[in-house]
């Protein structure tokens, strides 16, 4: 007598296609959020191109050029579900090649370049980081995993994950938004303030001595 087996596998399948879909839509937020501010920003991006000194001369242009339409293609395609696999394919070419540009900078001695990840900081000191690298080199090793393993999730999955994935990147922006405020860390109202702060104790005993 035979029995039909519960639909475990089928509803860990589609576990599976919900986490992998919003891994997808989060890699593509994040794509997107660091694409569409750069659309209308040529000259800041090719001088952020320009800063790496990687690239040959007459490469930098088209790279510049190319680089936020490309990162908010592929951002709306993962978003989207659609040709995912080419999308995170893209996305991990791009992701490695940000790795090896800040690591070769690192390796330099070169901190003081804007990496020109989300846009370009204004009021900020152009700086990169060992976290700049590793947060590059670790999407770059999760998009790759999404091309090989990502399979095509239903309409309502892919719905579902897009939100999911919207919320944490949304989430993410907050926290570092607040994070930047609580702990400044040295930005410029810091070297603002410690300015201050030494001509002030300079006009008070200048005005000392001088009475």
């Amino acid at each position: 007598m035979s029995h039909t087996p519960p639909a475990l596998p089928e509803r860990n399948g589609g576990s599976m296609d919900l986490v992998s879909a919003t891994t997808s839509t989060i890699i593509g937020f994040v794509l997107l959020l660091a694409g569409i501010p750069k659309l209308n920003d040529h000259d800041g991006v090719l001088r952020s191109v320009r800063g790496y000194k990687v690239l040959p001369v007459r490469l930098e242009v088209p790279i510049a050029r190319i680089l936020p339409v490309a990162e908010t293609v592929v951002g709306i395609l993962l978003v989207l579900g659609v040709a995912h696999r080419l999308a995170a394919l893209v996305a991990a070419i791009m992701f490695a090649s940000f790795f090896t540009g800040l690591t070769i900078n690192l390796l330099r001695g070169r901190r003081d370049l804007d990496c020109g990840c989300f846009a370009f900081g204004v009021g900020e000191i152009p700086r990169i980081g060992w976290f700049h690298a590793v947060r590059a080199g670790t999407l770059a090793v999760i998009a790759v995993a999404l091309s090989v393993t990502a399979g095509q999730a239903e309409i309502g999955v892919q719905v579902v994950a897009a939100t999911f994935g919207f919320l944490l990147v949304l989430a993410g922006v907050a926290l570092a938004q607040i994070r930047s405020v609580v702990h400044l860390g040295r930005r410029p109202v810091d070297d603002y303030l410690s300015s201050a702060s030494i001509r002030l104790r300079t006009a008070e005993t200048a005005s000392r001595y001088g009475s």
